[in-house]
C-alpha cells in the first residue's frame, strides 16, 4: 500500500522550487532505471543527468520554455541507441558471461539468432525499439523518484534533434526520447498540485481473460 500512496501523491509538476534533491535520493532513482527489464537484457540507452545552468537554459529554449527545465534539481535525459550494431549486441551478450562466470550454449545462440537479425534492420525501426526500452527505465525512475518524495515532470514536449544537437547525442549513436526534470514541486505558482488526480476505472482499464 505504501508504494500506492507514493504513486497517488505523485504527479507530473508543473512548477519546480530549485530546491536541491539528495545526491543519495537521485542515485536511488538512476538505480532503478538501472535495473530495468530491457528486451534481452542490451539496456539500449543511457541517462544523461543535467545539472549545468546553462546548458538546462538551452534545453529550456527547446522544450516550449518549461520552466521544470531549469527549476529543477536534477534534468534526466534519456537517450536510445540510435541503432543495434554488431559490436553493442556482443558488448552486452559478453558483459553477461564476465559477470556471470560462464558461457552458455543457449544464450550463444540467442547470440547469433539477434546478430542475423538486429543490424540488418533499418535504423529507424532499431531506434524505435530501443526508445520503448528506454521508457521502460523512464518509468522506474519516475516510481522511484515517487517513492523517495521526490517530484517529477514526464516530458515529451521538447524538440529531440534541438537536445541531440546541445548534448552532443548523435556524435555517441544516441537519440533523445524524453526528459524527466527531477525536484521539489513549488506549490504556490503550479496551477495542478492541487487537482484531483484523474483517471479510468478499474473496471473501464482491465479486462479478465479467464
Amino acid at each position: 500500500m505504501e508504494l500506492l500512496d507514493k504513486l497517488n501523491w505523485r504527479y507530473a509538476a508543473k512548477a519546480m522550487n530549485g530546491e536541491k534533491v539528495p545526491q543519495e535520493k537521485v542515485d536511488r532513482i538512476l538505480e532503478a532505471a538501472r535495473l530495468a527489464p530491457t528486451s534481452s537484457g542490451l539496456q539500449p540507452f543511457e541517462i544523461m543527468v543535467v545539472t549545468n545552468p546553462e546548458i538546462k537554459e538551452k534545453i529550456k529554449a527547446v522544450a516550449w520554455n518549461q520552466s521544470v527545465v531549469t527549476d529543477c534539481s536534477h534534468l534526466l535525459v534519456f537517450a536510445a541507441w540510435d541503432n543495434y550494431t554488431k559490436e553493442r549486441i556482443n558488448q552486452m551478450f559478453d558483459l553477461t558471461n564476465e559477470i556471470r562466470g560462464f558461457k552458455n550454449e543457449g544464450w550463444e545462440n540467442y547470440r547469433k539468432q539477434l546478430l542475423g537479425i538486429y543490424p540488418q534492420r533499418d535504423p529507424e525501426v532499431n531506434f524505435q525499439h530501443a526508445a520503448r526500452q528506454a521508457y521502460i527505465a523512464f518509468t522506474e525512475a519516475l516510481t522511484a523518484a515517487a517513492f523517495e518524495g521526490v517530484d517529477t515532470t514526464p516530458m515529451e514536449g521538447f524538440d529531440p534533434d534541438a537536445v541531440d544537437e546541445i548534448l552532443g547525442l548523435r556524435e555517441k549513436g544516441l537519440r533523445s526520447c524524453v526528459l524527466l526534470p527531477v525536484g521539489y514541486r513549488n506549490a504556490d505558482e503550479d496551477w495542478l498540485v492541487n487537482l484531483v488526480k484523474v483517471r479510468r476505472s478499474k473496471e473501464d482499464l482491465v479486462t479478465v481473460i479467464d
